[in-house]
Parts: structure tokens; sequence; C-alpha cells
């Protein structure tokens, strides 16, 4: 079941989400994707994060988001995706359940070192029924694991689709979007919108 249409003038308009846990790669997946300068809120990292946030695993990470990405990618002249990233860290997530309003889908993005940092979108999304995919961003010079490994350490349900992507690649960033756009479709049809199959096929190179 899909959440509340997206209260948008613009019949082809979807919302779409991009969470996942601190430095997995959001703000980078959202400009990729976007064919505008994307909105960020990237604040620096300060010494007040010091005990706060987990920056082991992001040694390089200077900049956080504190409220939102957003993107948008227009198809043709009558539909158009809006993305929305997600704050990371837990201090913001009390901001999710207003960027969730009337989104028909979600990408948790995923850093194969750090999957523990998944189970909170996945609980999130799945509680309030929106429906999503896991895309596990490759970081250079790490392990790679097979994605049904990465499917069984998440304890996802059989139906919740797995992708890898790159998220410093537009190609790659809009393949995810166009997975998750076909998930939908294959959901839930006509919550997803028949302007939905014209974004796939406008989404396809």
């Amino acid at each position: 079941m899909l959440s509340a249409p997206f209260d948008e003038p613009l019949p082809g308009a979807l919302k779409l989400l991009v969470a996942g846990g601190f430095g997995v790669g959001k703000t980078t997946l959202v400009g990729a994707a976007s064919e505008i300068e994307p909105l960020t809120t990237e604040a620096p990292i300060t010494v007040a994060s010091l005990g706060v946030d987990d920056l082991r695993a992001t040694t390089d990470k200077t900049t956080t988001t504190v409220a939102m990405d957003f993107g948008r990618i227009s198809i043709g002249s009558e539909y158009v995706l809006y993305l929305f990233g997600t704050p990371g860290q837990q201090r913001f997530w009390f901001m999710w359940d207003d960027l969730c309003t009337g989104a028909l889908g979600a990408i948790v993005l995923a850093d194969t070192q750090r999957l523990e940092e998944c189970f909170e979108a996945v609980d999130f999304f799945e509680n309030r029924r929106i429906p999503f995919l896991v895309a596990v961003n490759r970081f250079d010079n790490t392990v790679s694991y097979p994605l049904k490994e990465v499917r069984s350490a998440l304890e996802l349900r059989p139906h919740v689709p797995v992708v890898e992507c790159d998220a410093r690649s537009r190609e790659s960033s809009v393949g995810v979007l166009l997975s998750l756009v076909q998930y939908l479709l294959d959901t839930d049809p006509e919550a997803a919108r028949p302007a939905a199959a014209h974004i796939v096929e406008g989404l396809l190179p």
C-alpha cells in the first residue's frame, strides 16, 4: 500500500525520498541525479558533533545535512520527479515525518561498512507503509558484498528490491530512481498513476 498522493498540481508529479545513515552519500546522489542545482542544507561539522555523530567511517567528511536536500528531474514538459534527501544524524530524525508526507516511495542508501545504520530507515518506511528499495553505494577501496548477503543482513522482505549504485554518477543515480519508479508501478500501478509509466520511459537511456 502506498502513502497518500503528493498534493501537486502537475499530474505527473512524484515525490521520492533518499534516506540512510550519516555520510552514506544521500546529498551526493540527489546532486548527481538532479537537473537543477540542488538545494542543500549542508553545514560544517564542528566540535559539537564530537561524541554525537560517529565520524570513524567518514573521516574526510567536513559538512553534514541539517535539514534536507532537494532536487528535481523533469520528464518532457509534463512530468516531474521531486527528490528529498533526509538528514542522517539521529538528532535530526524528527524531520522525517514531515519530509515523508505525500511521498510515494523511498531509496534507503546503504554503506556495507555500516549496514546497521540502515535498520532505522527500513523500519521507518515499513511502519508507514511507504514502498522503498535499498541501494548499496559502492565506495572505493571497500569490500564488495553480494546483494543477497546485504538483503539477508538487513532482514528485508522478499519483494523489497536491492540494487547497487555509485552515487557520484548521474547515470547510476538515475538508474536507482528508475528502479524505484518501476517498483512502484509493479507494487501498485493505480496509486503510482499512469504518468509513472511515462516517467520510466523518460528515464531510460
